[in-house]
């Protein structure tokens, strides 16, 4: 890794790269989406302030825990001059987004529970898969697999007289959409 100077202000794209983990097509990502900045010099190459480094790993640990780019890019606007977010920031932003966090912590542990009876597409198991049909709410709208009429009715009006679509007669006694190779 590259030693930087302690009087170095400014990084390079690469610089700021290889200090940061963080590859330079995300870097020039993050950058059209507002949530990092550079200045250009005058042969036209991005230089940021070195406080963009902390700002960067505020992101990779931001995105990490599975917050949405938006979501962080909203975040970073509600700082002041768009300044590098500090303890306090952190602590006050976290704290924001901990009962989304939970909620989708409650999903995901209900889909590990609810995995363990999943084979796939549903097929041996429809009753009670949660995966593809939670709560089987799709049983409310009639039978057979619903999704996959759903999906069919909005494509195009079947053709009278023609033939099912291969996979049709799976479909209807599976209950899934998982097509003809289920």
């Amino acid at each position: 890794m590259t030693r930087l100077q302690h009087r170095v202000y400014e990084l390079t794209v690469g610089q700021l790269a290889e200090r940061s983990g963080v590859a330079v097509s995300a870097l020039h990502f993050y950058e059209s989406k507002g949530l990092i900045s550079s200045r250009r010099t005058a042969g036209n190459q991005r230089r940021f302030s070195r406080d963009t480094l902390r700002r960067v790993s505020f992101i990779k640990v931001s995105q990490r825990v599975g917050i949405p780019l938006s979501d962080i890019r909203d975040a970073l606007a509600t700082l002041p001059e768009e300044r590098t977010p500090t303890v306090e920031d952190w602590a006050r932003l976290s704290e924001a987004w901990r009962s989304d966090l939970d909620a989708r912590i409650r999903q995901l542990e209900r889909l590990r529970d609810d995995l363990t009876d999943c084979i796939g597409c549903g097929c041996l198991s429809i009753n009670r898969c949660a995966l593809a049909n939670p709560y089987d709410r799709l049983g409310d709208e009639g039978p057979g697999p619903r999704r996959l009429l759903e999906n069919r009715a909005a494509e195009a009006a079947p053709v009278a007289g023609a033939a099912p679509a291969a996979g049709a007669a799976h479909d209807e006694q599976c209950g899934s959409p998982c097509g003809p190779e289920g």
